[in-house]
């Protein structure tokens, strides 16, 4: 990508009908939409660092259609029909970004040839298969599941048992992707001041260092960075993720090893990875390193301890063993919202004019466009099928107070990467710690 060139601050105190905080995907969809539906509304949008600079730039590039913490909360909350309507929402939020995309000209390297998840040993096998049968029971997942020889004849995955496979999800890059939206708001005459960071959010009020910005919406857009905010500290739990990027990979490699269709791909560990074969032959690979850091602070710069790499790049290894002399290029690490029941979110209150949406759990890069469209709706006080899923106006207790909230995560990753070497081990069923931890969590 060529260099950024820097956005103004915010020179002063100023007024507009739509206050966004955070550049992100979550306040950069809302402002394109509320401008679509709106042109002479002056929205706007307040950055701490840059456009993209948190999650929405750092992540895997997996715009997928899932439905944070599952459609079976919202079939108990709501009914069948409620949940289904999320799940067809999210379906249709991949061609969505898609087509804006496509739309705007904005190239973000966007191939969609779906998900898979794969197993690597029994006990994961018998997670896949499980899900598999659940997945198949409701309308719109239109999953597959792929036996061991037409895994590896998609993608090589050393000692793959099975996968399970989706169409609905694109492989993206994101930073170009958010790198375009951004223009594309400017374009429609919003404005984004970079380098300015929003101490406090009140009704009607947006309080920066630089100013204040009076509005008659603010909307909190600020997902793993929410921490920061002025009350909000155990809102949202920010959690870590680490990504790791080889050198471009020859083409006798990509003969041995396929992946032709360049799906993104998981796995049924309990401690997750993701990855995806790039539009310019490299794989990225990520999955969790340090997941939390005491008293919710946030590593703004992005830098990955050399444990977490080495652990990455040893699990890329041990999936890609003909990448083993293949140099990992580049690292990083971005953060993302964690509620306390890991449900995503998204509201407006009336009274106040304040409104948020979030806590994506790390499936964020779709959710933040339906969440964008949602919040346009509601701001404009327009009935959609948006407004009326099951997610708007979910609320959640808030995570507890030091040292439970460290004890809990850490205690939480710890018992995940127990359960995952137990089952290597040979395990034909989940550890009954993982599911002790899911328990404790709320996971």
């Amino acid at each position: 990508m060529p260099p950024r060139t820097p956005r103004a601050p915010l020179p002063g105190s100023t007024d507009a009908d739509v206050s966004i905080v955070g550049a992100g995907f979550t306040g950069l969809w809302t402002a394109y939409y509320l401008k679509r539906l709106q042109p002479d509304l002056r929205i706007v949008v307040l950055e701490q660092r840059f456009a993209g600079f948190g999650a929405s730039g750092r992540n895997g590039g997996w715009l997928t259609n899932s439905v944070t913490a599952g459609r079976a909360r919202y079939a108990a909350s709501h009914g069948r029909d409620a949940a289904i309507a999320q799940q067809l929402a999210m379906n249709r939020t991949v061609d969505e970004v898609i087509a804006v995309a496509s739309a705007e000209r904005i190239e973000a390297d966007i191939h969609k040839g779906g998900e898979v998840n794969i197993a690597l040993n029994a006990a994961q096998e018998a997670r896949l298969r499980a899900e598999h049968s659940s997945e198949a029971s409701w309308p719109y997942t239109d999953v597959e599941l792929w036996e061991r020889e037409r895994m590896t004849e998609r993608i090589g995955v050393d000692g793959v048992r099975a996968g399970l496979w989706h169409p609905h999800c694109a492989r993206i890059h994101p930073a170009k992707l958010v790198a375009g939206l951004a223009e594309a708001v400017e374009r429609l005459g919003v404005v984004i001041h970079e380098s300015t960071h929003v101490r406090e959010i009140l009704p009607g009020l947006a309080r920066t260092g630089r100013g204040d910005v009076r509005a008659a919406h603010v909307l909190r857009a600020t997902e793993g960075f929410t921490a920061r905010l002025r009350g909000e500290r155990r809102t949202w739990l920010p959690l870590n993720s680490s990504l790791i990027v080889t050198d471009p990979l020859p083409q006798s490699f990509w003969d041995q090893v396929g992946w032709a269709g360049r799906e993104t791909l998981g796995d049924f560990a309990h401690v997750y990875m993701y990855a995806q074969r790039t539009a310019d032959d490299r794989i990225a690979f990520g999955g969790r390193g340090v997941p939390y850091r005491f008293g919710s602070r946030v590593d703004d710069d992005g830098t990955t301890q050399s444990s977490t790499v080495q652990a990455l790049t040893a699990l890329l290894r041990r999936f890609f063993p003909a990448a083993s002399d293949v140099p990992v290029a580049h690292a990083w690490s971005g953060v993302l919202g964690v509620p306390r029941d890991w449900a995503a979110t998204v509201g407006l209150d009336d009274a106040t004019g304040l409104g948020w949406a979030g806590g994506y759990v790390g499936t964020g890069v779709a959710t933040t466009n339906l969440a964008g469209r949602t919040l346009a709706d509601m701001v404009l006080r327009r009935d959609t099928e948006l407004t009326r899923l099951p997610w708007v106006d979910h609320r959640v207790r808030r995570w507890e107070p030091e040292p439970l909230r460290w004890l809990g995560v850490s205690g939480m990753y710890a018992a995940y990467r127990y359960a995952d070497r137990v089952e290597a081990r040979g395990g034909a069923r989940t550890s009954p710690v993982a599911r002790v931890a899911d328990v404790i969590v709320g996971h």
